[in-house]
């Protein structure tokens, strides 16, 4: 069995930063688990593209408002407490916050820990793992 806190992820490796977003890896590839799983800090104001290639993504909103938008078709999604997005398809899309936005990721592979995002707004198939 793992038990882990968020308390203890956010003051460990776990927590990785970025301009508009801060994402506390609570379970990893490392894990054995098949899928890794996130809480996700959107900053208010954040308005970035993604492209994740390589993964599979679902983000449930636990707080906050926003919306994404699907580059294939433009359709914008509103992004509320209670609303799930999934990225089924490899999905180009746009994140926005207007208010700070907390969110639930599952990502399938799972990630390994120290991913950021790439040029195109894809993380690596695989990066250097986080050693606990």
């Amino acid at each position: 069995m793992i038990v882990r806190t968020l308390a203890e992820a956010e003051a460990s490796d776990r927590r990785v930063t970025s301009e508009n977003w801060e994402s506390v890896r609570l379970l990893l590839k490392d894990d054995n688990m098949g899928f890794s799983f996130h809480i996700t800090t959107i900053f208010e104001g954040a308005d970035f593209e993604m492209h994740y290639k390589n993964h599979l993504e679902s983000v449930f909103c636990m707080s906050g408002e926003g919306e994404v938008e699907t580059l294939a078709d433009g359709k914008v999604y509103p992004i509320k407490p209670g609303t799930i997005y999934i990225l089924d398809k490899h999905d180009k899309h746009v994140l926005r916050a207007t208010k700070e936005m907390k969110m639930a990721c599952v990502f399938n592979p799972p990630v390994t820990g120290k991913e950021v995002h790439d040029e195109s707004g894809a993380y690596p198939l695989e990066a250097e793992a986080i050693v606990d």
